[in-house]
């Protein structure tokens, strides 16, 4: 048995993570990934650039701040390699490349920006390929602060997959047109069409904590009515009260009910009754493509 650690920094428009895993390899048997460690910085790039275009100074020196202190943590983790990925807010700000050189200079952390399309490659690599059973239909919906990644799967196979530009941050900046959400909808209309009973599975921070609140055991599905309901009770409170009274964090309690209302219109649109809550996320994508890639290098030199 060989124990390895992996670490992925994944640096979204809400907030920046470290996930550090440990891959646990044995004779004969496929590996198993878990949580070893995960840290969590709630530095809104989002709001930077969605607003003003750039990231600003003050966060440019939290985000290489992070990036300092994320280095030192994969150190003592004793990690053996890591990836670290920015999306949308650094992807639209005029300085994130920049940004992304200054901190590869100052820390040594290598930043690559990517696009939706590689986001959806990445959460590929997680289990959601398992979670999918192949005489049934899926919409994945994974909501992130900047934008949101829409994939269909029927009968076991991808139908069609995109990115758009609505995220939480996004919305509470107020900065998503009218004409982007009809293009949202027309999108899932027109790949759901002639698909019996389709569910939904549903990634990114509010949906797990929206599933985590709910109290059901993991596997088991969340309904729209549930997630109606739970919708209209968030916006029954105060932004204040969502954090004094039903103690979410700062940086949660607002994000949370555009973010609902992102997976309500999903499964509106989609006519899908129910959605699925697997732990999966960008994040666990990374630390997975990052071992398999080594590991097909491994096997290509030893040929």
């Amino acid at each position: 048995m060989r124990v390895r650690k992996f670490a992925a920094i994944d640096i979204g428009s809400n907030a920046v993570r470290l996930l550090i895993s440990n891959v646990l390899e044995t004779d004969n048997k496929p590996p198993t990934f878990s949580k070893s460690s995960l840290v969590r910085v709630p530095i809104r790039l989002g709001t930077d650039v969605f607003l003003n275009g750039k990231v600003s100074d003050e966060n440019s020196d939290r985000l290489l701040e992070s990036m300092q202190a994320f280095k030192i943590l994969m150190k003592v983790h004793k990690v053996e390699d890591y990836r670290a990925c920015a999306t949308s807010a650094m992807r639209e700000a005029k300085n994130g490349a920049d940004l992304a050189k200054t901190i590869k200079k100052k820390t040594g952390v290598n930043i690559e920006i990517i696009d939706g399309s590689d986001e959806a490659a990445i959460i590929a690599a997680t289990d959601l390929k398992t979670l999918i059973e192949g005489d049934k239909n899926y919409l994945y919906v994974d909501v992130g602060g900047g934008s949101t990644e829409f994939t269909v799967y029927a009968q076991g196979e991808t139908v069609a997959s995109k990115s758009f530009k609505i995220g939480t941050v996004r919305l509470l900046n107020e900065t998503v047109s009218h004409d982007t959400w009809i293009e949202v909808e027309n999108w899932i209309k027109e790949h759901t069409k002639g698909f019996e009973d389709v569910a939904l599975i549903g990634s990114g921070g509010n949906i797990n904590k929206i599933f985590k609140i709910s109290g059901k055991k993991e596997g088991a599905a969340l309904t729209y009515s549930y997630i109606s309901s739970y919708y209209q009770f968030l916006m029954s409170f105060s932004y204040e009260e969502r954090i004094s009274v039903l103690g979410l964090n700062q940086d949660r309690a607002d994000v949370i009910i555009p973010a609902a209302r992102i997976y309500m219109n999903a499964m509106k649109w989609s006519r899908a009754k129910k959605i699925y809550v697997p732990k999966i996320g960008l994040s666990d994508g990374i630390v997975k493509s990052l071992y398999y890639s080594q590991e097909e290098q491994t096997a290509s030199e030893n040929k």
